[in-house]
Formats: C-alpha cells, sequence, structure tokens
C-alpha cells in the first residue's frame, strides 16, 4: 500500500465529526464508496461465523467499540476516526483509527479504510464490521471493492445475518455486481457453542466454492460435504438451495418415503412452483413398487381478505390383487380435497372444507398426510371425512355460527350418515341489566336427512341385524336388551329458542341466593321411514310437535371460611330447586344430538343435564353438595365436591328409553341418583392428583370411577390415568371395563426428548395401543422417530386390524426437512 503524503495534506485529528456536506469532491466520492460497503451487506445473504480457516466454524467475538451514534437517514454520511488525511497529490482519503462510517441505517466499522480516485477503488483492513439497516453483520480482515460496487473481493470473511444463518470463507470475490463466490466456504444455521466457541456446530455444510446469485436469490455448493460435529457424513459433488432471505422458490424440495402393504414403498419427490407472490402448486407423484404412480397436486392461493387450496390425487393401480376383496379393489382411484377461509370484517369469517373420493378407504390405503389418525399423527386409520360450508362471527358478547356437513363414512355405509343441512346456533348475552339481573338467549336450528336407519346390537345374541329389524306388533314396543336405533331414517327439523335470567345477591349473613328462571321452546317436524324395525322405538310417517319448557329455579350457597396459620379453608353448602312440568314427546322423537349421558361431579348442578338440544329435562328436581377448598399460604389446594340429585316430582326424564335409551343406567334413572364426588390436589406446580367417582346410591358400588396423576419435572414429566367402569347392558356394555392410560416423556440432554404412551385394557389383560418415540430439536435441528400401535375397526362383524406404524424425521433449518414412513396393518395383506 502507497504511504500517505504527508505534504499539501490538511489533517483532522482528536476524533473528529466531518459530515458529507461541502467536504469537496474527494470527500463525496469517499462517501460514495463507503456506501459501496453498505451494498455488499445487501447483497450477502447469507451468514457466517468466524472464518479464520474455514475447515471448521468457531467463535471469536470482536473486542466492544465505543457505541455508535443514531443512524443518519437524510443521504448525509458521518465519518468518525482517531484521524481523518486528504492526500490530494496522489487522490486519498484515509480515514485511520477506530473507523466509523454511518449512512442510511448502515455503520461500518474498520481500523483503517482509503478510497483511491485514481483506481476508484475503497479497501478498508483491521476489524472490520458492517451493519446493515436489517440488523446483518459482515466481518472481515480485508476489504476491497471498486466504486460502483459491482466488483471487489474480501478476504477471511464472516457474516452473521438476522434470520440466524452463517457462513465463512477464506476469501471472497463479487463480479459483474450479482455473483459472489467463496472460496474454501462453510455454511450453517446453528449457532456458535456458547460454551466452546471453538467447537464444531451441530451441522455444517462445507464446500470447495459456494457461489451466491443474488439476482435468483441461490446458493450453488460445489464439491460440498455434509458434517454433524464436525465429522463427515455425505459429500455431494453439487447441489443448490435458495438463499435464506427466500421464503418462497420454484425447484424440488427433499424427496420422502413410505410403505404400506397395498402399495408397497413409495418414494416421493416434491416439485415446488411459485406461481406468483399469491398463488404456488406442488406437485408430489409417489412412485410405488407395488401400484405405480400416485399423482399428487396441490393449488394455494392467497387473497386479500383470505385464502384456499385444491388438492387432488389419481393413481392407476397396476395390482388390484393387493387389495381383493377391500373397497379398493378397483382400477383408478383418486380424491379431491379443499379448504379455503375468507374475512367479511374483523368479526365475520366464511369458508368449507370438502373431500370427493372414489372410495372411502383411499386415503387410509395410501397413508394420506391430510387424515393421520391424531394417536401421532403418524398412524393413518379410516376416519370419517367432513365436508362443509360455514359462516361464523364472533361479537364482544354474541355468537353465530352456520354450517352444512357431509360425511364420507370409513365404513362404507353412505347411506347410514346423516346430510345436515343446516345447524345453525346463535347466542347473546345482553350488556345492560335485566330487572336487576343478566339476561341471555340463544337459539339452535337444524335439519338432517338419512336415507338407512342405523341399529346397534348390544348383546351377544343380536350379532346381526336381524333382530334389530324384526317389526314387533306393538308399534312402540321396544327392545332394549337387543338393540338400539342410532340414527332413524327420513328428515328431521327442529328450532330451539331459549332465554334465561339471573341474578345473584348476599344477604347479611354471607349466603348467597341466586334466582334464575328460562324459558325454551322446540318446534319441530320429523319424518321417519317405515323401514323394517323401526316402528319398535319411533312412530313413522310425519310428526309434528310444539315443546315448551318453563323453568324456575334457585340456588343456594352458604360458605363458612376458616383461617389459620398454615393457610384457609371454605366449605360450601350448595343446595339447587328447579321446578318445570314433565318432558312432553320423551322418546317419541328423534335423538340425534343427545346421545351422550354422563352423570359425575362436573354436572352435577347443571339445570339440563342433557348433553344436546333433542331432550330436554322435565320434572322438579333437587341438586344438592357439598365443596371444599383448602388454600396452603406455601403453595397448593385441595378441592372436593360430593353430592346427590333428587327427582321431586312429575316425570324422571333420565327413567324414559328413547331409540338410544339415553339416561337409562346413567345413575340418574332412579328418583335418589348415586353419589357423585371428585377431588383435586396440587401441592405445588410439579404435582397434580385428582379422582372422580359415581357410586350406587343403595350399595355403594363403584359405577364409574377415574383416578389421574401428573408430575412435570425440569427433565421429565409422567401421567396416567386410571378408569373402571360398570357395565351398562341398556347401553351395549356388558362388561366391565377397567384400563390403564400412561405417558411420559424424559428429557435426556439439552435438547433430547423421549416419549412414550401405553393404553393397557385389565379386563383383557393386554395393551392395545402404545406410542413410543425419540427426537432432538433445537433451533437449527430436528431429527425424530416415532413408532405407533393401535387397533383400528370396520364396520360390521370384522375384527379390529392391529395397525404398526414407525415414522423418521429429520431437518435442517434452511435447507432441508424429509421424513420416512413405514407401515402395516394386519389385515391387509
Amino acid at each position: 500500500m502507497t504511504a500517505v503524503h504527508r505534504g499539501p495534506v490538511s489533517r483532522l485529528t482528536r476524533r473528529t465529526l466531518v459530515r458529507a456536506n461541502g467536504c469537496g469532491l474527494s470527500i463525496r466520492r469517499f462517501l460514495l464508496a463507503v456506501a459501496a460497503v453498505a451494498s455488499l451487506g445487501g447483497v450477502m445473504d447469507v451468514a457466517a461465523v468466524t472464518p479464520a480457516s474455514a475447515q471448521s466454524f468457531t467463535y471469536n467475538p470482536l473486542p466492544p467499540r465505543a457505541k455508535p451514534p443514531k443512524a443518519v437517514n437524510d443521504n448525509q454520511m458521518l465519518v468518525q476516526a482517531t484521524e481523518v488525511d486528504y492526500d490530494y497529490n496522489n487522490s486519498r482519503v484515509s480515514a485511520v483509527g477506530n473507523v466509523q462510517l454511518f449512512y442510511n441505517g448502515t455503520s461500518v466499522e474498520a481500523d483503517k479504510v482509503i478510497y483511491d480516485q485514481k483506481t476508484k477503488r475503497l479497501h478498508a483492513e483491521g476489524n472490520i464490521r458492517m451493519t446493515d439497516a436489517d440488523g446483518k453483520i459482515t466481518y472481515a480482515e480485508i476489504l476491497d471493492l471498486s466504486d460502483d460496487y459491482r466488483d471487489g473481493f474480501v478476504d477471511s470473511l464472516r457474516v452473521d445475518t438476522a434470520d440466524q444463518t452463517r457462513m465463512a470463507a477464506s476469501r471472497s470475490d463479487r463480479s459483474s455486481g450479482n455473483y459472489t463466490v467463496f472460496e474454501n466456504g462453510v455454511y450453517t444455521a446453528c449457532a456458535p457453542c456458547k460454551d466452546d466457541p471453538k467447537k464444531p456446530p451441530l451441522w455444517q455444510v462445507k464446500g470447495a466454492r459456494i457461489i451466491h446469485d443474488q439476482q435468483e436469490k441461490m446458493l450453488y455448493f460445489e464439491t460440498a460435504q455434509l458434517e454433524f460435529f464436525g465429522v463427515p457424513i455425505a459429500y455431494m459433488p453439487y447441489f443448490s438451495t435458495p438463499d435464506p432471505t427466500v421464503k418462497r422458490k420454484t425447484g424440488f424440495l427433499m424427496p420422502g418415503f413410505t410403505s404400506n402393504t397395498p402399495f408397497g414403498y413409495g418414494v416421493e419427490v416434491p416439485f415446488y412452483w411459485a406461481i406468483a407472490p399469491d398463488m404456488d402448486a406442488t406437485f408430489n407423484p409417489r412412485i410405488t413398487s407395488r401400484q405405480g404412480v400416485l399423482f399428487q397436486a396441490e393449488f394455494r392461493q392467497r387473497l386479500m381478505d383470505g385464502a384456499y387450496q385444491i388438492r387432488v390425487y389419481g393413481i392407476d393401480q397396476l395390482d388390484r390383487s393387493a387389495l381383493a376383496g377391500q373397497p379398493g379393489d378397483k382400477q383408478f382411484r383418486g380424491a379431491v380435497d379443499t379448504k379455503g377461509q375468507f374475512a367479511l370484517n374483523d368479526k365475520w369469517v366464511w369458508g368449507w372444507d370438502g373431500v370427493l373420493m372414489s372410495d372411502y378407504y383411499f386415503f387410509s390405503d395410501y397413508r394420506l398426510s391430510q387424515y393421520r389418525d391424531p394417536l401421532g399423527s403418524f398412524l393413518y386409520l379410516p376416519t370419517d371425512a367432513l365436508s362443509q360450508l360455514y359462516l361464523t362471527g364472533v361479537g364482544n358478547r354474541s355468537f353465530f355460527d352456520a354450517r352444512t356437513m357431509y360425511w364420507l363414512s370409513y365404513s362404507g355405509n353412505q347411506n347410514q350418515v346423516p346430510v345436515v343441512y343446516p345447524v345453525i346456533d346463535y347466542s347473546n348475552v345482553l350488556n345492560y341489566p335485566v330487572f336487576g339481573g343478566e339476561f341471555s338467549y340463544k337459539t339452535n336450528f337444524v335439519n338432517l336427512s338419512r336415507d338407512t336407519a342405523v341399529f346397534d346390537p348390544i348383546t351377544t345374541l343380536a350379532n346381526t341385524n336381524s333382530l334389530c329389524t324384526t317389526v314387533s306388533a306393538d308399534p312402540l314396543a321396544r327392545t332394549p336388551s337387543q338393540c338400539l336405533l342410532r340414527g332413524f331414517p327420513g328428515t328431521y327439523t327442529r328450532l330451539t329458542a331459549e332465554a334465561q335470567w339471573r341474578k345473584s345477591f348476599t344477604d347479611p349473613f354471607g349466603e348467597i341466593w341466586t334466582p334464575f328462571a328460562i324459558l325454551r321452546a322446540d318446534a319441530i317436524n320429523s319424518s321417519v321411514s317405515n323401514q323394517p324395525g323401526v316402528s319398535n322405538y319411533l312412530p313413522v310417517g310425519d310428526t309434528q310437535a310444539l315443546r315448551l319448557m318453563p323453568t324456575v329455579g334457585l340456588e343456594y350457597r352458604y360458605p363458612f371460611i376458616n383461617v389459620q396459620p398454615w393457610g384457609s379453608t371454605t366449605i360450601e353448602p350448595i343446595a339447587q330447586i328447579i321446578i318445570r312440568p314433565n318432558e312432553t314427546y320423551a322418546g317419541k322423537l328423534p335423538n340425534e344430538d343427545a346421545q351422550s349421558m354422563v352423570f359425575d361431579a362436573s354436572n352435577l348442578f347443571s339445570v339440563d343435564k342433557f348433553s344436546g338440544y333433542d331432550r330436554v329435562e322435565g320434572g322438579g328436581r333437587a341438586n344438592v353438595g357439598v365443596q371444599s377448598t383448602t388454600q396452603f399460604d406455601r403453595g397448593g389446594a385441595i378441592k372436593t365436591l360430593f353430592g346427590q340429585s333428587y327427582q321431586l316430582f312429575g316425570m324422571n326424564s333420565f327413567a324414559v328409553q328413547d331409540s338410544i335409551n339415553t339416561g337409562v343406567d346413567s345413575g340418574l334413572q332412579r328418583p335418589r341418583s348415586d353419589y357423585v364426588a371428585s377431588a383435586a390436589y396440587s401441592p405445588n406446580s410439579t404435582y397434580t392428583f385428582s379422582v372422580r367417582s359415581r357410586m350406587d346410591e343403595q350399595t355403594w358400588n363403584v359405577q364409574r370411577f377415574e383416578a389421574e396423576g401428573r408430575a412435570n419435572f425440569n427433565r421429565w414429566s409422567v401421567s396416567m390415568l386410571y378408569g373402571n367402569y360398570a357395565a351398562q347392558p341398556e347401553l351395549g356394555y356388558l362388561t366391565r371395563r377397567e384400563g390403564i392410560l400412561t405417558s411420559g416423556s424424559i428429557k435426556l440432554a439439552a435438547n433430547w426428548v423421549v416419549t412414550g404412551s401405553a393404553r393397557w385394557d385389565l379386563e383383557a389383560n393386554k395393551i392395545n395401543q402404545y406410542v413410543l418415540g425419540a427426537g432432538y430439536v433445537d433451533d437449527c435441528f430436528v431429527l425424530g422417530l416415532n413408532y405407533v400401535t393401535a387397533y383400528s375397526y370396520s364396520a360390521g362383524s370384522t375384527p379390529p386390524v392391529l395397525n404398526h406404524a414407525i415414522m423418521f424425521q429429520i431437518g435442517l433449518r434452511t435447507l432441508a426437512n424429509t421424513a420416512t414412513t413405514s407401515s402395516s396393518g394386519g389385515g391387509l395383506q
């Protein structure tokens, strides 16, 4: 480097601050050249760690510098240095000693910066650190650029970007204003080790040359090798990937592998097409060893107010014998799947889900990800595919939802699945008092139809539907000990409107009184087809009904509080009196949405204990109980509840058999209900224990019992649920059910986790479901291995099928993410 001529040079020392305005031609060119440094930051779309040698990554932070002044964004550049020299004879401007440059949000720090007007080159050296407006930091020892920013080189380069990707190289050259070539480059998306910065990162890619095409925003690796912890595991003569700034890029994605008995082994090589900023497409053909090529394609588009997507599938099967006797025994199989959702404004959205398949086992046979089983998203089991169109609105105190629904049945009995068109819900709570209390109302409208009746044999004798479809001489003769009518054939329409008022006040003695009043009306029209056996359960033909249920009631609570040095205990007796008429048309109308009935402590004080609108509780009833809460000063709490329900007068709705015996064997069918109890204990944030139980009112025999325990520590967690349920022959459960469900996870190291769960059927004395998994997760790498075993069930008398699935997943942040799945089913040979 030529020495600075000391003759006619004017020198500014003592950390002088120089502004661009009025500094003369040399300073102006100097400032323009310094802007080239900022330009280099704009093209370095990858990041690096210490570049001392490109053999592996280390991290050696620079010593702290003085805090730079606030960035200037008025096209002025600030230059701060120990001294700034002007060499007019050699047309050079030099800034020496802790040089700091600030221009339009970009700062450059170096030991020395020289601009040569004759060669039109900007040269910086010594501890160079450049930070652009986006937070990207470039480190180097030597930087040389032409003043048009097109050509230049950087020695000992290291770049850190805001997205935490890093690149190092022994030398970097930039040409044509577009290409940057990193010699002996190393690339990673992993942060350096805090304890040992010289330790190699978890993974890194080394290349003899790494070429960055700024225009295409691509990284090209030549003679590359992938290393884990500094150990090479894969060699690639050439590969390319979008640079880290790219979120969407046309090209091939990482391949995937899967296997299943019907199609053998499958390899997928997805191709992604970024059509426009608002739309894209993915083509994902799967080449199978047994059935040929399964075509898969997905199109997505995002609009101003929402987004939608369409998936299509199709295959011309080569080996139909693999599915002989199965629903998929056909030449062509395929499906169309679409989803969309759009916002009308900040409170209203509408959308759809749509599925159309050639046969109901298509997604299951080919293990398509959209319909994986929820047991861990790895085991593909048959499931219902829902098509729907919906409109939803949410206000501050109101809610509206309307939708039509159509299910594709996994069982193949499509004519037994109802079509809902539509179901509409609306609820609102007024934000002002009415007679001093809270007033709310809600409505529900449903219209559905089903072609064929759905019978469920509930005894070992009724192993076919022949007994269920036998027509009785008595048109209302029930056969509850033999069959249930799960779904009626015909059309059903119901409109429900309900208004409720309640108010709470506390008297001078601390007693809490809550009177309430409810008025509900149901307008029902049902048309039940006269199919064999249906008349044993429901009146066939057309039925119109108007069902009114006025209700008044009073709830009483009297809390007693005892404060001790160790904590406080609150004991609260609760009594509830409900007065209303009998349920009209009880058991004589279809029941589609109130089939589930579980009586426990959670709904002891519910005014109407039915789960849906098709049944409504009638008759006078009293619900009584006592609950206590103990809060310890050092943390922890115990909460208990014990109570019982009484039928005071009128007809007991839970003792009336309907088409599916809802309420029978629930514990509420007698004038004095079973006892219900619950207890929960949390000594601290680590442990949680709870029990729930229902005991027979006369014998105190346990009818339903659940005990659950959870523990969460720093490195491991475990949970266990024990369930014991008495036989309910009226509902089809002929024997007692007992089992244990366990799950747990252990953090073996900072990023290693092992998980597992199992379900043990104590009655059959076997484990019928378990999941085992292990994984590694950090900010730059994902590794997972999962094994799942569970039974899937088909319609009719087909025995359950034991399914196994193994999934292996690996992901390198910014580079690749791929998965391999292997599964088998005992019934799919």
